[in-house]
């Protein structure tokens, strides 16, 4: 449930409360009603930075760091249902639905994989989109910690997910060979190497890359799509939700890098004058070469 309050300063404050969660089954899908932050109030949080504290697990909270994130992750809220659609059932293990423009994407590059042999066996998309409530169980099932601190190297607090806002997937493939899914051992699979070298063209890029210094584990399984260029339809809408974490931690493989403006420094020419005695010289050499 999202409250809205006024506050001194005649602007509204919004804070958000999750009821406990229970396991999702099949899939995506979950046995309770599914509250859902709009779009529009996750990009009020993500310019305004959010509100101070982040709601965890069993009513624990958090202070947010200064640029929004709860314990490394940035605000993203959770997309509304009626603006994802669903990526086919053969693509998928389990349910999965995400914005069109990145179901779109998504199943161009599953139909390009399946026809390429370097692949060795089947990529499928494993998870999509992920509601408040999902995201809860996800992150609160299995911490250590009262605070969830242990859990944020490899999961994000409810409504700090990419998964929140329908442009990011998790793949697997199959066979598995014994490597559970969302596990290291997935990047030594060619299929996972066919992705880090073929995604990109598609419009998706690695967000948690390895050694990244978001404090998030490498996630060789974990992509968002940001389109393959600025102009691309909906791009600029994914591009702006994840601004600010592809500016501060750099997605690897990346599209269109976010680079460091060089401003190249101002050079000012000057002529220097000849001393006076140069000048007598130059004087006498040209009458000299008159009277030639």
């Amino acid at each position: 449930m999202i409250n809205a309050s006024p506050s001194r300063n005649n602007t509204r404050s919004f804070s958000m409360r999750l009821p406990l969660p229970s396991r999702p089954r099949g899939g995506q899908r979950e046995t309770r009603m599914q509250p859902h932050l709009p779009l529009s109030l996750a990009a009020i949080a993500l310019v305004a930075g959010g509100p101070a504290q982040a709601q965890l697990c069993n009513g624990v909270s958090i202070t947010k760091s200064p640029d929004g994130r709860a314990l490394g992750h940035f605000p993203y809220g959770d997309a509304a249902p009626d603006a994802l659609m669903a990526v086919p059932p053969s693509m998928a293990i389990g349910a999965c639905r995400l914005r069109p423009e990145a179901a779109a994407a998504l199943q161009r590059l599953l139909t390009a994989a399946a026809g390429d042999p370097a692949v060795q066996g089947r990529l499928y998309a494993f998870s999509c989109h992920r509601s408040l409530v999902h995201q809860q169980w996800t992150f609160c099932r299995t911490r250590e910690s009262a605070t969830g601190v242990d859990r944020a190297i490899s999961a994000a607090p409810p409504g700090h997910s990419e998964h929140g806002t329908g442009y990011a997937v998790d793949f697997t493939v199959r066979p598995a060979d014994g490597c559970p899914d969302a596990e290291a051992c997935m990047a030594a699979k060619p299929a996972f190497r066919w992705l880090a070298a073929n995604a990109p063209r598609f419009g998706l890029e690695l967000s948690f890359p390895t050694s990244n210094k978001q404090g998030v584990k490498w996630e060789p399984w974990h992509w968002r799509w940001v389109g393959k260029s600025s102009a691309e339809p909906g791009a600029a809408r994914a591009r702006f939700l994840f601004a600010k974490a592809r500016a501060a931690f750099p997605a690897n493989p990346a599209i269109d890098p976010v680079l460091p403006r060089v401003v190249p420094p101002v050079v000012v020419r000057t002529i220097e004058q000849a001393p006076a005695d140069e000048k007598g010289k130059k004087k006498r050499r040209r009458k000299e070469r008159r009277r030639d």
